[in-house]
Order: C-alpha cells, then structure tokens, then sequence
C-alpha cells in the first residue's frame, strides 16, 4: 500500500464502501495501529482496516484498485492479481505511462481494465502515515469495462466525496502524460523541484517545449482534443500548486528503478510508429537510462 492506493482506498473505505488493502512492508504495523491520512480535505483515521501481506490470502474482488509502480507490471503484478480475479472483476490502473492496458490485457484477456488517471500530490511519510498535499481527483477512462459495471465504479469514487470524472480512454492516458513527461524527468535530470523548473525562463520554455512534444504525439495518433491550451493549463497549475518532487524524484532519490519504459520509452516508441519524433523527450529519456545506470 503507497500513498495513491492508500489515499483512494481510504476515501472508499471512510465512505463505507469494503476495502481490502494489501501492504509489505508496513503490514504488521498497519495491522495493529490502522491507516492514517493527512489531508486539506481533512485529516482522517481508520483504527481497523482489512490488510494483507500477501495477495494469496485476500478474497476475490470486484474492484482492484493498482498503485503499484509500473517496473512491476510485467513480472509482479500478473501474480499479484492472479488469486483475487473473477470472471467480473475490474481492474483500475492508477499508474503513470502509455500502453499499460494492452500488456495487461494481452496477459488477462477477459479482464475488465479501466485507467485511473490520478492528479495528486500525495506522499508516504511514515507506516500507515499518508500526506496529501494537493489536488486529489480522478478521471476515469474506459479501456474494457462493460458500461454499467464502469457507472458503478465512478458512482464509488463520487461517493467518497473525490472529484471523478470520466474521460475518453486514449486522450486520458496522453493528458496525464502532458505533465509527467517533462516534469518526472527533468526534476531527476536536474535535481530539482517543480517549482524551481518554473521559475527559471531556459527551463520553463524547456518544460513548455516538452508539453507540445506530448500534445504533437497525441493528436498524430488521434486525439485531437489536446491542443496548446492544454499546455498553458499544465503550466499554470503548475505555478500555483506547492513545490513538488515527482515520484520519479522520490525514487531516484532513494535508489529505486524508475519508470522509464512505460513513462518515455513507450510513448515515444508509439509516436514513432505513426511518424511523429519527439527529440527533446527522447533526450530527457537517455540522460534517465544514464541516470539509472
């Protein structure tokens, strides 16, 4: 449990809805104490919690919700899910990058897969200790869920008093991907904060200059409803919102693989595909890989 899968579960669980959260290296503390959240919305405490150390002792489920880090998808997560699948169950991937859904997909054909895309500033700061710091809403793209089972989803998120909207799946995925592309890597390449980016004219026409890469890609594979607009909303958001270390930051800061195949290598591969470059980004992509080294 992280600090995505702990934020959302908790607003669910809080709402009365039955969560089950799986957690490693806190378990035993999470166990005895609960789950705690901080939050401008409201700080909240749930003394008892259903939580698990391992994904073979949790029951089968309707709704799974992922927060995993996307280096996990093709070897963990596929044994993560398979003991508490059904026939019906769906699948939200709240996680960053483009092509999530058809691995999953090639690997579980029958799985109802919904993308979460999540724009919060959340970190875990302790055992069974999250801190929200910002923002908080969810968009919702359908990538094979049948519509009621996606209506009952959304109704959920609602319920739990969280902004949630749907959104087409393709554009969903490419929106969130206007922001974490230049910010994720250029706060690791330059070790900075998002704030600082800004601040700085060579970096923010940088940052600005990366945005319209994503946006070019996006509308060469079919979505035309990201235009420059888009960008100068990214930006200013971006000013207004307190100063942020991305979660490719924190996990290069701590030793942690990134996620650079699913957040850049994937992306740009897939606007190769359609004919489109996308230089700046693919630059920032092989400083990431030297990084990383």
């Amino acid at each position: 449990m992280g600090a995505i899968g702990g934020f959302y579960g908790g607003r669910l669980a809080k709402a009365g809805r039955e969560v089950h959260f799986l957690s490693h290296s806190d378990y035993q503390f999470v166990l005895q104490n609960g789950l705690k959240i901080d939050s401008p919305d409201g700080n909240f405490h749930l003394p008892h919690i259903n939580v698990y150390q391992n994904s073979k002792d949790m029951p089968k489920t309707d709704v799974i919700i992922v927060g995993l880090k996307t280096v996990k998808n093709r070897d963990v997560l596929p044994e993560l899910l398979r003991p508490i699948v059904h026939k019906d169950s769906t699948v939200v991937l709240i996680q960053n990058g483009i092509g999530l859904e058809d691995d999953l997909q090639a690997i579980y054909p029958g799985l109802h897969i919904v993308a979460g895309l999540a724009f919060i500033c959340s970190v875990k700061n302790a055992p069974g200790h999250i801190h929200h710091q910002d923002f908080g809403s969810i968009n919702l793209g359908n990538y094979s869920c049948p519509k009621e089972q996606f209506a009952i989803l959304l109704q959920d998120f609602l319920d739990a008093g969280l902004q949630a909207a749907e959104v087409p799946y393709l554009e969903a995925r490419w929106r969130k991907a206007v922001w974490n592309m230049p910010f994720n890597g250029m706060t690791v390449a330059l070790n900075t904060s998002t704030d600082k980016l800004l601040k700085n004219p060579a970096t923010r026409q940088l940052i600005y200059d990366q945005m319209m890469e994503v946006i070019g890609a996006a509308n060469a594979l079919g979505v035309d409803t990201l235009t420059s607009a888009f960008a100068d909303k990214m930006m200013q958001m971006t000013d207004e919102m307190v100063p942020y270390s991305p979660s490719m930051k924190i996990d290069y800061d701590y030793h942690r693989p990134m996620e650079i195949y699913y957040l850049y290598s994937r992306p740009i591969a897939e606007a190769k595909k359609v004919g489109f470059d996308m230089p700046k980004l693919a630059m920032l992509e092989a400083e990431l890989h030297f990084l990383q080294k």
